[in-house]
């Protein structure tokens, strides 16, 4: 008993002399944070614009009949490809026959009594020189004939429109293109001007719209002004793949929609395959853009809190949060329109539990390192060497 409590009053003395002053405890932040950070990019940026456009066509007309009667005859089928002039339908045309038969006999009558009447006016005039006649029997004689005459014209004419009416019942296609299927059947009663037999659109080239805002729409037009500008216009379809053939512009819209604030814009593509098909959705690029000293950071870097951008930087070897404001994303990049420095190098790595304060051991890279690029090319690559020296 008296053994053990010697060891324990050994031991105790031991504690006792080892305690002195306490060594302070280190906390974490007390140690350098492994960070990697980019600087601030600085070049005229490429802007490519994206958007979702449909396929319109250039130029629709619907087919209609002028005269009425029943489709005796279709010489096509919806979806088919036809030529300006082309015979289309055939409308009964038994009345219309009647009717210029009709016509015809009409003319020839009034043809006949105008020779009769004309003849007659001879003889009186010859009379009256003569007199033996009054001068008012002869001025009635010319006014019967100038009635013969109005009468062989308006019959005339009545004779050309029922020769017109006969001649309509073939319905020509009024421009070459691709039918729609909502070509009506033989059978159908065609009111004249009413009734659609067909509906014929253009199929090459064929409009590809889609809607902007007005600071787009400034961009473009302020970009179209200036003559070493080039648009490239290209289409991404629905499944993924590039369509083969760069559009142009080709209109405008005169006013914004009231409703949305965007202004539909009008592309012109070529078609010869007939690939694009009216309503039909595809992305539209536009490339050749240019935003001149732009600020750039890459998306990396951003961290969203409370609807606020911020960014933390390496200045001095410590964490600074700043709060930023971005314009638009440009590849691996977004655009900083204020609350940074051309000189300052944002950390895009090592942001995990980083706060404003702490110390850094901060790595440099570049964006060939880190992979971040513009589209549609490497030019960074070579601005950002320039810019790091």
């Amino acid at each position: 008993m008296k053994i053990f409590s010697a060891i324990i009053l050994a031991f105790t003395l031991i504690l006792s002399g080892c305690g002195g002053e306490e060594e302070p405890e280190m906390s974490l932040e007390d140690f350098p944070t492994r960070v990697k950070a980019i600087k601030v990019l600085t070049t005229d940026a490429p802007l490519n614009l994206s958007y979702s456009g449909q396929v319109v066509d250039r130029d629709e007309m619907k087919v209609q009949s002028k005269v009425s009667g029943s489709v005796v005859e279709k010489y096509v089928r919806g979806g088919q490809e036809v030529v300006e002039g082309q015979i289309l339908f055939k409308i009964d045309d038994r009345q219309y026959k009647s009717a210029v038969l009709q016509a015809e006999s009409n003319l020839a009558q009034s043809q006949t009594n105008l020779v009769r009447e004309r003849a007659d006016l001879h003889r009186y005039e010859e009379l009256w020189q003569e007199n033996a006649i009054s001068e008012q029997t002869l001025t009635n004689q010319r006014i019967a004939v100038k009635s013969k005459e109005a009468e062989v014209a308006a019959n005339e004419a009545l004779l050309q429109k029922a020769m017109d009416d006969l001649a309509d019942t073939v319905v020509y296609a009024p421009m070459s293109g691709r039918l729609g299927i909502d070509d009506v059947s033989v059978g159908t009663f065609a009111t004249a001007g009413n009734t659609s037999l067909a509906t014929i659109g253009v199929v090459d080239p064929v409009f590809v719209q889609f809607a902007v805002s007005e600071q787009e729409y400034l961009r473009l037009s302020r970009q179209e002004e200036n003559l070493n500008a080039h648009f490239r216009i290209s289409l991404t379809l629905a499944d993924g793949s590039s369509y083969p053939y760069y559009g142009e512009f080709a209109e405008y819209d005169r006013t914004f929609g009231n409703d949305t604030g965007t202004l539909i814009i009008r592309t012109i593509f070529s078609n010869p395959k007939a690939l694009l098909v009216p309503g039909m959705y595809a992305r539209v690029e536009i490339s050749g853009l240019t935003i001149p000293n732009a600020m750039l950071v890459p998306e990396r870097a951003l961290q969203q809190l409370l609807g606020e951008t911020l960014v933390i930087v390496a200045q001095d070897n410590k964490s600074s949060v700043r709060k930023i404001t971005l314009g638009e994303k440009i590849g691996s990049y977004y655009i900083v329109k204020s609350g940074l420095k051309a000189d300052d190098w944002v950390i895009v790595e090592g942001l995990t539990n980083l706060r404003d304060g702490m110390a850094l051991e901060v790595t440099k890279v570049t964006a060939k390192d880190m992979n971040f690029s513009f589209t549609p090319s490497e030019k960074i690559f070579d601005a950002e060497k320039n810019a790091n020296g």
